[in-house]
């Protein structure tokens, strides 16, 4: 009987909590605002003269930077945020 009432109260507990653990849902604003903030705080990057756009989990960074490093390194922090489905990379390079 005990076993029963321990079960029943650890399925209830589990029953409360659980919505508290499911992934909540990531809009696009959500996304930019990351994206933004990661390019922006990152050394290589230094994400000033970067557009960030996205369209249902699709981020494209647009504009200009000095460096194949970070252009790529831009791109691999836009793929890392949470609800990005794929990265459209139009940022070019150009030398100072």
């Amino acid at each position: 009987m005990n076993i029963k009432r321990l079960l029943l109260s650890f399925l209830m507990l589990f029953a409360l909590l659980a919505p508290s653990f499911a992934e909540k849902p990531v809009n696009d604003d959500y996304i930019s605002d990351a994206v933004r903030q990661k390019l922006a705080a990152d050394q290589v990057v230094k994400g000033g003269a970067i557009d960030v756009s996205v369209k249902d989990g699709v981020v494209t960074l647009k504009g200009k930077v000095q460096e194949d490093k970070q252009k790529n390194k831009a791109e691999k922090l836009a793929r890392k945020i949470h609800g990005v489905k794929s990265v459209v990379n139009d940022l070019t390079i150009e030398k100072p």
